[in-house]
C-alpha cells in the first residue's frame, strides 16, 4: 500500500514457512533429519520449539522448493560434481571449506538471497 514501509528483517533470520526462525537452526535441523532419532527429536523440539513437521517441511524446501528456484539452477553448476539433493543441506555444506562453523556461515551467506523475505524460493 501506498505509505507502507517495506519490512526489514535481519539476514540473520529466515522465513522458511508461517514461522521465523534463525537460520543456522533451520540448517542444522534439517541436516541433523538424517540421523535423527526419537531422543534427538525430542531434544531439538525442547530446545527450540520446532515440531517433528516442522523440521519435515524444512527437508521438503530443501529438496524441493530450493532445488527448483532459479537461484538453485544457475547456482548448482559451480558445483563440480553436482550436490546429491537427497542429502541437502548437508551435501551442500559440504562443498564448503573451513570447518563446521564457517561452512555454515557460507551456506548461509550463499543462500541468502533465497530466503529473506518471503522465504519462497521462485
Amino acid at each position: 500500500m501506498d505509505g507502507c514501509r517495506r519490512r526489514a528483517t535481519p539476514p540473520s533470520l529466515r522465513f522458511l514457512g508461517r514461522k521465523v526462525y534463525l537460520a543456522a537452526i533451520v540448517v542444522l535441523a534439517s541436516m541433523m533429519r538424517h540421523g535423527m532419532t526419537e531422543p534427538r527429536l525430542r531434544q531439538l523440539t525442547a530446545a527450540v520449539g520446532v515440531d517433528r513437521r516442522t523440521v519435515a517441511r524444512w527437508q521438503v524446501w530443501w529438496r524441493e522448493v530450493f532445488t527448483a528456484s532459479a537461484f538453485w539452477q544457475a547456482a548448482r553448476a559451480s558445483f563440480m560434481p553436482p550436490v546429491d539433493h537427497a542429502g541437502l543441506p548437508a551435501t551442500l555444506m559440504a562443498r564448503f571449506s573451513g570447518a563446521g562453523a564457517d561452512q555454515l556461515m557460507a551456506l548461509l551467506r550463499f543462500i541468502g538471497p533465497v530466503t529473506a523475505g518471503t522465504g519462497q524460493a521462485r
